[in-house]
Formats: structure tokens, C-alpha cells, sequence
């Protein structure tokens, strides 16, 4: 059972895979026959929509049959048969207020009455970078619909400002779906993460390990980088802690190489008041923040420097004149996108709010440790701010490679559905849960109980008494 791989290191937990499989068998049936609702939704979806889902990225992230949502309430979603579910993973982070926040509704239903969108700046708009420049630090922003639209600008202002082409991300990103960082390095060769991209723009990409700051020394002095573009903590592979100094260097170092610097905090805004920018007094020319704040409405927008956006004045695109940076979109900006924005920053994002959803994660991680240590397990909680979830080392990961030992997908598509079929809703296997701005207390202990379920049935091929009346019921 403590056996390492390549992936695993030997000190790491691998589950075994008998009783992975048997467990997954055995909730997927007891899933099906609760969520015949849904079944019969899929069914009808197949005729018109690809897998049945309006965006197959939906689909790909189960093994379980597909779920159909009715409504939200607070921290749960109730699916199409009534059955509820805490949701844990937040909606991929798009959902970090809850469902049904009064501030945003109201906020959402005047706006639409006075006009949803004009292609023309709102009061608003001038609000929402006042509020972020006084909390985040950078002076000047521009706002779009999606983290992958704010990146796509970001590039290209950082290539016209440099004159050069090469882009520098980090082993384990996810920055938006962009062919400049959906590539992997495999073997010294940089190829598509997935299929249908055409590989070409991925010649400009260098992809080197987190926490490695002789490898990004070697590439930055050869001056050929535009921009090097990191979350300052890694989210999309579990999570990987910056080292002491790490941000901070790379920082020293793109400066003295002339390469631009872009924190993308479009999963790591929520994790502290003003996101990690603010938390840890990090300096970058951009910031990237996207997810709608957590709302559910469709807006993101980047942070740049002033030097940085008197250079997008100088180089406006002036249609039918004058050709500047390729830059905007038609939805960008839009009126109700930044009344959202504002009563977020104003009445939601508060200090009292993230101190409250830092003391839940705490919580959670706790609890999660408890059952480490209760098993006899070499494992530990992963812990920041609100995030946490289960490392399967007894080493926190400082890189991707590392942080793929916890990304167990047999064990984590067996989890998935056995805390559905308890009430919780934990999908998605490289992000660990996340305390909300509406869980409770109950609902962060209620997970800690089924997760040690879980566990303990994975562990030691058992159920907990209270496991096995619940089944034979």
C-alpha cells in the first residue's frame, strides 16, 4: 500500500486499487438510481448537444453519468431528481459567493432594467478600477469576459512593448484556453496539451519547473522572453507553495533581463483579501483576475502598470486609420458585468468575509490532517487561505512533478462519486476543495466526516459502522 511509482514517490499513499474499483462500482450504481432525472435529461440532450452538455469541457470531468443542475441555495445545488449537494469545488471557482447572494441579484436586476450592455464605459467601470487599483496596487485596468481573454491581451501588449516573442509559464499552469499555454514539454519538444491545437504557437512557449530560479536565469538572460506569466501559488496541479524568496526573485530577474512579469490571479484572488498580490506585497506589470470575483457573471479584467498603459494609449487601434494592439472584445466591459464588479468589491469581498473563509479552510485542513493521522497515513492537508484538500505525501509538493502523487485519478473519481451520493459535490480532480463565502461551519465538518469515510473504507476495507447502515438503507 506504501509501494512508490514514477509518479509516486515511495514514501507517498497509493490507495489499492481492488478496493478503488470496488468502491467506484459500487456509487456509480447507487448514483445512477438516484439521479434518474438527470439520466432522462442526458438522454434527450444527446439529440442536440455533443456528449449532452452545452460545452464538452462539462463532460470530461466525470465518470459518474452526467449531472443536471435545477437551482442553488446558499452553499448547495439541488440537480434535476431534488437531490442536494454542498458544493465544494465552488463551481471551479466561479461560484465562491454562493448561490443566490441578495447584493448581486439586485444588482444584476437594476442594471439590466437601465441597459445590459452600450459599447461604452459606465460610471461603474471607473469604480471598479478605482476599487481594485487602491486594493491590489496596480494603478491602471482594462476589463474583459474570461482569465484567457485578459491573458491574450496581456501577451500581446508585452510583445509590442519588448519586440520579442517567447512566452515563459511554469509546469502545472492553466492560464485560459490559449494555444500559447496549453502545451506541455515532453522529451525537450513542446507539443499540444490537447488535441486540435496547431502546435505552431507552442515554439514560443518555454515551460519550466515552479520553484526553479537558476532554470529561469539561464532562459531570461538570453533576452528572447516578452513575458514570464505565473500564479503566485500553483492551483491547477493541487497546490504548490512558492518557496521563501521565489516570487520575489523572479521578479529581480525579469526585471533585469527586461522581461515583463504577469501574476495571473484568476484562482488565487479569492484565497485572500485583495488576493496574494496583497497578501504577499508581490510587484509584477500585470495582474491577471478573472472567475467573475466568484459571482457567476461572466468578467475579468488585468492590472497593468502606468508605464504600461501609457503604452496602450500611444498604440490605440484606430479602425479604418491607424492599426495599434490587437486588443478588446465586443462583451468586454460590459455595463452589467461591472455593476456585479462593483457591488462585489464594495458589499461582498470584504475583510471580515475572507478572514471568515480562511478560519473555515483552516478548519478543513485540520480535519483532513486528523484523518491522516488517525489512519496512520503519510499524508497531510494542503493549506491556504480557504483551499485545502488531501497531499498523499508527507511532503508538501514544491513542483508539478511532485504535486502528481496526490493526483490519484482512480481514487479521485471513486471520492468524487461516493461524496455525491452523500451530499457533496468535490469534482474536480486537480483543484482540492475550497471553503465559500457561504459554507458553514457544519458544512466543512459534514465534508471531513464523508471524506473520512471514505478513507477509512479505502484504508482498511471496511465500512464505518455509520457507512454501512447508510448503504443498507
Amino acid at each position: 500500500m506504501m509501494i512508490g511509482t514514477a509518479s509516486h514517490p515511495a514514501s507517498a499513499f497509493v490507495a489499492p486499487r481492488d478496493r478503488v474499483a470496488r468502491i467506484n462500482e459500487r456509487e456509480i450504481n447507487v448514483f445512477r438510481q438516484r439521479t434518474r432525472a438527470s439520466n432522462a435529461l442526458r438522454e434527450r440532450a444527446l439529440s442536440v448537444m455533443p456528449t449532452a452538455v452545452p460545452s464538452s469541457w462539462m463532460a470530461g470531468y466525470y465518470s459518474h453519468p452526467q449531472l443536471f443542475a435545477d437551482h442553488g441555495v446558499g452553499a448547495s445545488f439541488f440537480d434535476a431528481d431534488g437531490n442536494r449537494y454542498v458544493d465544494m469545488n465552488v463551481s471551479d471557482l466561479s461560484m465562491t459567493v454562493g448561490f443566490g447572494v441578495p447584493e448581486i441579484e439586485e444588482a444584476l436586476a437594476r442594471q439590466y432594467r437601465k441597459g445590459a450592455h452600450f459599447l461604452l464605459p459606465t460610471e461603474d467601470a471607473i469604480a471598479v478600477a478605482e476599487l481594485l487599483s487602491a486594493l491590489t496596487g496596480p494603478p491602471a485596468w482594462q476589463f474583459t469576459v474570461s482569465a484567457s481573454g485578459a491573458n491574450t491581451d496581456i501577451m500581446r501588449i508585452a510583445r509590442h512593448m519588448t519586440g520579442r516573442r517567447k512566452l515563459l509559464v511554469f509546469e502545472g499552469k492553466y492560464h485560459g484556453h490559449l494555444e500559447e499555454t496549453l502545451v506541455l514539454a515532453q522529451d525537450g519538444v513542446n507539443i499540444p496539451e490537447y488535441q486540435g491545437l496547431s502546435g505552431r504557437r507552442a515554439e514560443d512557449t518555454i515551460i519550466l519547473p515552479f520553484n526553479d530560479l537558476d532554470a529561469v536565469r539561464r532562459v531570461l538572460v538570453e533576452r528572447e522572453v516578452a513575458l514570464a506569466l505565473t500564479e503566485p501559488a500553483m492551483t491547477n496541479c493541487t497546490l504548490v507553495m512558492p518557496d521563501p524568496g521565489y516570487l520575489e526573485g523572479l521578479r529581480r530577474l525579469t526585471r533585469e533581463t527586461g522581461t515583463m512579469l504577469c501574476i495571473d490571479e484568476a484562482h488565487t484572488f479569492s484565497f485572500a483579501y485583495g488576493g496574494l498580490t496583497r497578501e504577499w506585497q508581490l510587484e509584477s506589470d500585470f495582474m491577471t483576475l478573472g472567475k467573475g470575483f466568484g459571482s457567476g457573471v461572466a468578467f475579468a479584467g488585468y492590472g497593468m502598470t502606468r508605464d504600461v498603459a501609457d503604452h496602450v494609449e500611444r498604440h490605440l487601434d484606430i479602425l479604418h486609420r491607424r492599426s495599434g494592439i490587437g486588443l478588446g472584445g465586443t462583451l468586454y466591459g460590459s455595463a452589467l458585468a461591472m455593476a456585479v464588479a462593483r457591488v462585489m468589491l464594495e458589499r461582498v469581498l470584504t475583510v471580515s468575509a475572507h478572514d471568515r473563509i480562511s478560519t473555515l479552510g483552516a478548519r478543513m485542513a485540520d480535519g483532513i490532517d486528523a484523518i491522516c493521522r488517525d489512519l496512520g497515513l503519510p499524508c497531510r492537508a494542503f493549506r491556504l487561505g480557504p483551499r485545502s484538500g488531501l497531499c498523499l505525501s508527507p511532503d508538501l509538493p514544491r513542483n508539478d512533478i511532485q504535486a502528481r502523487a496526490s493526483m490519484d485519478l482512480d481514487m479521485l473519481d471513486a471520492r468524487r462519486v461516493f461524496m455525491a451520493n452523500r451530499g457533496y459535490w468535490d469534482c474536480i480532480v486537480s483543484a482540492g476543495p475550497q471553503a465559500s463565502f457561504a459554507h458553514t461551519a457544519e458544512n466543512i465538518d459534514g465534508y471531513v466526516a464523508v471524506m473520512a469515510e471514505f478513507m477509512h473504507e479505502l484504508v482498511r476495507g471496511e465500512q464505518t459502522s455509520r457507512e454501512a447502515n447508510r448503504t443498507s438503507n
